[in-house]
């Protein structure tokens, strides 16, 4: 059974920082590519970060400077740093695994508020 597992969301202030985790189980985790999408309230899911196999990695303009996404093939894990965190990035984050098939995680709330 596929499972991504995601953690790290909270309450942060403005400005601070998160990170969140996508731990996948049940898939050869090396030979996916990996997103970090968002949902807010009333909008529709957007792409926030990826990263390739090859470790490529492609940003939203919204979060280039801000935002880096890692990843650690042996622990089946990838990463996304948030520092300078906005009231905008408020959503829910969830974790895309991509290969031959397609895989979501169950989401994390991030809030940012003071």
């Amino acid at each position: 059974q596929v499972q991504l597992v995601e953690s790290g969301g909270g309450l942060v202030q403005p400005g601070g920082s998160l990170r969140l985790s996508c731990t996948a189980s049940g898939i050869i985790f090396s030979v996916y590519g990996v997103g970090w999408y968002r949902q807010a309230p009333g909008k529709q899911r957007e792409l926030v970060a990826s990263i390739s196999t090859a470790h490529t990695t492609i940003y939203d303009g919204s979060v280039k400077g801000r935002f880096t996404i890692s990843r650690d093939n042996a622990k089946n894990t990838v990463y996304l740093q948030m520092n300078s965190l906005k009231p905008e990035d408020t959503a829910v984050y969830y974790c895309n695994a991509k290969f031959s098939n397609d895989y979501w995680g169950q989401g994390t709330q991030v809030t940012v508020s003071s």
